[in-house]
C-alpha cells in the first residue's frame, strides 16, 4: 500500500521532533522530503540520510517497501 505524505512526515516528526520537515509528492510512491535538524550538525550527508532512512522504519526496504523513491534533502540549521 502506498504511503501518503502525512505518514512520512509523522514518522520523521517522531524521530526529529524539532526539525523543519517538508514532504512533497502526491502519487504515494515517488516523494520528496527535506529534513533540517540540529542533530545533523557534524554529520556528513550520508550519515544524515541514513538517520532519516532509519526513521522511516523499513518503509523503503526492498521490493516490499511501501515507498519506492524518496528524493531526500538533509541539512543542519545554519
Amino acid at each position: 500500500m502506498p504511503m501518503q505524505a502525512s505518514e512520512i512526515e509523522d514518522l520523521l516528526r517522531a524521530a526529529f521532533p524539532d526539525a523543519r520537515i517538508v514532504v512533497e509528492g502526491n502519487d504515494g510512491v515517488h516523494m520528496a522530503a527535506m529534513v533540517e535538524d540540529a542533530s545533523f550538525k557534524g554529520m556528513n550527508r550520508v550519515q544524515q540520510q541514513r538517520a532519516v532512512y532509519a526513521a522511516l522504519k523499513g518503509k523503503m526496504d526492498g521490493a516490499n517497501g511501501e515507498l519506492h523513491a524518496l528524493a531526500l534533502t538533509t541539512r543542519a540549521p545554519a
